[in-house]
């Protein structure tokens, strides 16, 4: 069952997991005290049932859940394609439960009982990581769209200049004037926010696209 919490903002989230309620409770009430959001959950099950929004959030995770481990869940996460960054928490932990854990990508691991501060840092640095995960995403997906919005002689241009073709030679390459490759490429360039050819290398290379090699 998840604790009720305001979700409606586009504030960051803080999911936590653990089967022990009072836990749930404590760390529910800390994060609160700093102005978090926060759902908590008894079982993984009910958590990944929970309708999550394209906000910044983590995962604080306890290790040893009943009937179930928070290691096996973290690879079930990523074998799933839930990117939450995960922060540990246990009362049993080990060296090489620790290693394993952060090796798989988990923010941090904690050992029960742990400062409040620790935990209030672990969780900062895990919606950082996040912050700039969703953003990385989301101009990847504001790219493929101006890419889309491009006409055929512009994906063309596109891909002569990345090669490095001056305006001259695209113009004999595909047999236009310069004047008018000109046009394509201020069009092209425009509708990808791109302000030089550096920004175009970089963005062909996000986008997958292949520099086009002389012909003539």
């Amino acid at each position: 069952m998840a604790l009720q919490g305001t979700h409606d903002s586009n504030e960051p989230v803080v999911y936590i997991v653990d089967d022990d309620e009072s836990m749930r409770l404590a760390l529910d009430g800390l994060f609160r005290s700093v102005g978090l959001q926060v759902q908590g959950f008894a079982s993984t099950q009910d958590f990944l049932a929970f309708p999550r929004k394209a906000v910044p959030g983590c995962l604080v995770l306890d290790v040893r859940l009943r009937g179930e481990s928070g290691l096996a869940f973290q690879a079930q996460m990523e074998q799933g394609g839930v990117r939450i960054p995960v922060v540990f928490m246990t009362g049993h932990g080990d060296i090489a439960m620790s290693v394993k854990a952060m090796k798989a990508g988990a923010v941090d691991f904690l050992a029960k009982p742990f400062r409040d501060q620790d935990m209030l840092d672990a969780v900062a640095n895990a919606l950082s990581r996040d912050r700039e995960r969703l953003a990385g995403e989301q101009a990847g997906v504001a790219l493929r769209r101006a890419f889309e919005a491009l006409t055929p002689r512009e994906r063309q241009v596109l891909a002569f200049v990345i090669a490095g073709l001056m305006n001259k030679q695209i113009a004999a390459e595909l047999n236009l004037s310069e004047v008018t490759v000109k046009v394509h490429r201020g069009q092209m360039m425009k509708k990808l926010g791109a302000r030089s050819v550096a920004d175009l290398v970089r963005m062909a290379e996000a986008l997958g696209v292949e520099p086009l090699r002389r012909t003539v």
